[in-house]
């Protein structure tokens, strides 16, 4: 294996002819773009995240830190822009990667995006099963809706309490175990939402803007009825003094604190980048893209901003230390906004939708990706067959719900933990790097929408990205090392290989022609 082949760039007009003939279908406008990237982006981070940093870290000035993390965003965000009004390919930053860096940093960056997609979609739906259970007062049986793994343990004769305790311990006699043993909900919401991708991208593009409708007009009747329930006394002090009992850390009070809960809300704008995997689809790519990346990533940064301020001000945040949690929002409208429980019914309504719709373009990205890698060779072909009516990559959205299917199912959601946060935080380093390297390498390619001030917007975005890589917990930065490991030896084994063999089996054809 010559070192050199590592490192194949491929040129941008082999990447063109993808473009070319049998392929994607071009059914997606700007206003679909800018709904793909909202529904990708507000899920539960807008009613679970904001009240965590508020609670433990920023206080009232969660609303810089949502600008921070926005900022952070920003950076990759123009570089994600530009790309993808140069390069309109379907595999985003595998793409990208594959045109400035070569093709090991290609696969690495493909198989990175794995675990925000593919397991993305599968923590989501853990997640939407559990809500689902709560709205409907907990009728599906305990092992129906959680995985093999995990157990509760109840006493009996005590009106039913529920008691964790571990597998280990010898249980007494009035104590009676139930294990999970699927987690029906979950398998399902990705079954419907698999088939509605194979059905086509124009029908799904549209349930996910009126899932997106659903959830901002909730968002915003909480900041219109909530904006007159606030009290000018919890946003005083706007910023944690110093010596505020609870909030002694270094990073729990001051601007140290609104930097660390920029962390905390960053996770909440995970998403956006997964416009640029439909590029192959937009009708006009090279004027749509920057639009529907940027377009959703200002508006869903203002609602989050008009969102947060109300909040924080409906409640002390000294509450949601006890319960901000998932109810947050839900707590706040029951103890300090009376006469509106209804809202706080639509709320998990909200979050319902907003789930639904996260994982709808999380799955839609992740089969976008796997069908140019497979145009590539590095994938098998199965992962490019397109549907002849539907002309989607159907084979690759059915093995994509086996995949996620069996680990919603039957993996415990805390399983994946911050690993699709890794994952998506490496895409955003490699994308901004790319920019940088493809205007030194490629400074005359046509550009419809460029980054401005380059190499300095790149070098920011890499800084940021990198900095919240290295803040993850370390047993998250060694799982992905393994993931990544597993990776290489499926490159070395099968990719690097058929990748050769393709390339030259397209330059015998070119030849011929």
């Amino acid at each position: 294996m010559p070192l050199q082949s590592f490192f194949y760039r491929k040129p941008l007009k082999e990447l063109m002819k993808h473009a070319e003939g049998h392929t994607l279908k071009r059914t997606l406008g700007r206003t679909n773009l800018i709904m793909l990237g909202i529904g990708a982006i507000i899920g539960a981070g807008l009613f679970v995240r904001t009240a965590a940093a508020a609670g433990g870290h920023a206080g009232p000035a969660v609303t810089l830190s949502f600008v921070i993390a926005a900022l952070g965003c920003a950076f990759a965000g123009l570089c994600y822009a530009e790309f993808a009004s140069m390069i309109p390919i379907a595999g985003s930053a595998y793409t990208y990667a594959y045109a400035t860096m070569g093709e090991l940093v290609a696969w690495i960056m493909g198989w990175a995006l794995v675990l925000e997609y593919a397991l993305g979609a599968a923590t989501v739906a853990i997640a939407w099963s559990e809500y689902l259970n709560n709205l409907l007062g907990g009728v599906i049986p305990y092992e129906w809706c959680h995985s093999p793994f995990e157990h509760y343990v109840k006493r009996i004769g005590e009106g039913g309490t529920e008691l964790m305790v571990s597998v280990s311990k010898v249980l007494p006699s009035d104590v009676i175990m139930n294990h999970g043993v699927m987690n029906l909900p979950a398998l399902l919401v990705l079954l419907g939402i698999s088939a509605l991708l194979i059905k086509g991208t124009q029908e799904s593009a549209v349930v996910n803007a009126i899932i997106v409708f659903i959830k901002v007009a909730i968002a915003l009747v909480f900041i219109v009825v909530g904006w007159q329930f606030i009290n000018p006394a919890n946003h005083t002090p706007y910023i944690i003094p110093e010596n505020t009992p609870g909030y002694e850390g270094f990073w729990k009070h001051g601007w140290p604190g609104i930097v660390t809960g920029a962390g905390i809300v960053f996770f909440a704008f995970i998403g956006f980048d997964a416009v640029s995997t439909a590029a192959q689809e937009a009708k006009n790519p090279e004027k749509d893209m920057p639009v529907g990346i940027l377009g959703s990533l200002v508006i869903c940064t203002i609602l989050y901003i008009l969102f947060s301020h109300v909040l924080t001000g409906v409640a002390p945040y000294t509450d949601f230390v006890k319960a901000g949690k998932e109810a947050s929002v839900a707590y706040a409208i029951q103890h300090y906004m009376h006469g509106y429980s209804w809202l706080g019914t639509a709320v998990t309504v909200a979050i319902l939708a907003g789930f639904s719709s996260v994982i709808l373009v999380m799955l839609m990205g992740q089969s976008r990706v796997f069908y140019s890698m497979s145009k590539d060779g590095l994938l098998p072909k199965v992962f490019s067959d397109l549907h002849k009516t539907f002309h989607t990559p159907y084979k690759s959205n059915i093995i994509l719900f086996v995949f996620v299917g069996a680990f919603a199912a039957f993996v415990p959601g805390e399983v994946a933990g911050d690993l699709t946060s890794i994952g998506t935080l490496f895409a955003f380093v490699l994308v901004s790097a790319g920019v940088w390297i493809m205007r030194k390498t490629d400074p005359h390619v046509p550009r419809a929408f460029k980054t401005p001030l380059v190499p300095l917007i790149p070098i920011l975005g890499i800084l940021v990205c990198s900095m919240m890589i290295v803040g993850l917990p370390a047993e998250t930065r060694n799982t992905a090392i393994g993931w990544m490991v597993v990776g290489l030896v499926i490159y070395i084994s099968y990719g690097y290989t058929n990748a050769r063999k393709m390339r030259a089996r397209h330059k015998v054809e070119r030849e011929a022609h």
